[in-house]
Parts: structure tokens; sequence; C-alpha cells
């Protein structure tokens, strides 16, 4: 009989060491497979049993995805997620009036020559850099630009405050290089635990910079540290990432609004 040795696991799974498993020989024949040191079984249904047992694979793959991977259809997904965000999204009614306030700190805070800071984590920074970005430049309508600054943009700025401070000293080292009594600071997080989000907001207050907190879940450790919290009920963050981009877009027109009539009424007066 010919003989073919092998791992008796993918060589990419060294187990929680790194350390690999003893070799198996195999010999032709159809229930001719042996555990070279480690078993001594003669069938290949023991051996195969004696396998998973040992260490937790399946040993036929086929078998594993028909049985427990299974995959809904796609219209499936799409339902649920549109469900889940209609859902979501109709809890937004209940924070008309933080909105207001929202808006009001905004765009007091632009009218009186003081700027936008804005910080978050992961998808949430793509949120921060989106709010900034719409300020700088506009929402939907021509007027002039506004001071706005994403703090999760600068690369080489936080891998050196991320090196030499730590990662909880993100947010609120550039707080105290940019903040300014008058500005205003947006936090985003879907957790409400974000170690940087909440020094970020200790550092705003102690130099009296206004905040504004989007927050998701039950606001964690963050709600309540902020001027305006912005709390979006509910479990998955995907649905909660959703809503703050709706409520950030949402103040984005109401306070553009605002801003452009502010400046035709001055022209007006004038």
């Amino acid at each position: 009989m010919s003989e073919v040795y092998r791992y008796s696991v993918p060589k990419h799974f060294y187990g929680k060491r790194r350390r690999k498993f003893r070799k198996m020989r195999i010999l032709a024949g159809k229930n001719a497979l042996f555990l070279n040191s480690c078993f001594n079984y003669r069938s290949q249904r023991s051996a195969r049993l004696a396998f998973q047992r040992f260490f937790q694979l399946p040993f036929d793959l086929k078998r594993m995805d028909a049985s427990i991977v299974r995959m809904d259809k796609p219209n499936e997904f799409l339902n649920r997620a549109v469900n889940e965000a209609v859902e979501t999204l109709q809890s937004l009614h209940q924070l008309e009036r933080q909105v207001e306030q929202a808006a009001n700190l905004i765009e007091e805070c632009l009218c009186a020559g003081n700027k936008l800071l804005v910080c978050g984590n992961g998808g949430s920074a793509a949120d921060a850099s989106h709010f900034a970005t719409e300020f700088v430049v506009r929402f939907m309508r021509e007027r002039p630009a506004y001071p706005a600054i994403c703090l999760a943009g600068d690369g080489g700025l936080l891998s050196a405050v991320g090196n030499d401070y730590g990662f909880e000293e993100l947010f609120a080292r550039q707080v105290a290089a940019f903040g300014l009594p008058g500005d205003v600071l947006v936090c985003l997080t879907t957790s409400g635990k974000s170690r940087n989000i909440e020094r970020a907001l200790q550092e705003a207050k102690s130099r009296k910079v206004k905040t504004i907190s989007f927050l998701g879940r039950d606001g964690g450790s963050t709600i309540g540290m902020a001027d305006v919290d912005l709390l979006v009920r509910g479990n998955l963050t995907s649905r909660i990432q959703e809503a703050h981009q709706l409520l950030l877009h949402v103040l984005c027109e109401i306070v553009e609004v605002r801003l452009i009539e502010k400046k035709h009424g001055q022209k007006t007066l004038g």
C-alpha cells in the first residue's frame, strides 16, 4: 500500500498555543484511516468521531454547510432591515426637543464666529467627517462656508496622540488644542461607552466648549455628560448609525436654513 502523510488539521490552524499537531498516516483503502501516535482506530468512522471529540472540528464540511450555515433569501434580509429601520426612525419623534436644542447651539456657535469640533470612532468617525463636510462646503443650498473640524481625520495626529498619550486621549488632546469658549463639540458613539469620547467631553467642559452627544442603546456611561443628548434607543449598531445619520442631516438642514435667513435678513436691514 502507498502511504500519504499530512497534518491532522489544516496548516493554518495551530491551536491556542500555535503548536502543530502530530501527523496522521493515511493508507490506501476506504476504511483504513489511522492517526499516527495519537489514535489507533481502524475504521474511518471511529477516527472521525474521536477527532471531533478531541479537537471539536467538523470533519464533514459539506454536511456542516448544508445543516448549520443556512443562508436566508436576500429579500428576507432586506425586509428585516427595512422593518427595523422604520421602527428605529419612528422612535426619533421623541427627540424633537433635543433636536431643537442642538440646532440652537450650533446656530449660535456659527453666528458668533466660532467653530464645530466633531468626533467619533469607526463608523461614527465617518459620520463625524460627513457632518463637518456639510458645514465647510454646503448641505443643500448655496451659502458661505462655516468652520467645522473632524477630529478623526488626521492620521499623523491620531497616531502621535495614541502613541504618546494613549487611545483614551485621542480627542481630548485635540479639544485642548482647538477648543475655545463658544465652540461646540459634537460626539458620536453608538454604545455610549467609548472612553475617548468621555475624555473629550470632560476636556470640553473644562474649556467652556458646548457639547452635543449622539448616543445609542441606553447611553452607557456617556449619557448626561453633554449639554444635549440625542439618544437612539436600540440594540443594533447598524440601525443606530442610520438614525444618527438622519439626525445629522436634519440638523444640517435646520441650521443651514436659519443661517441663510439670517444672512438675507442682515442684507435687507443693511
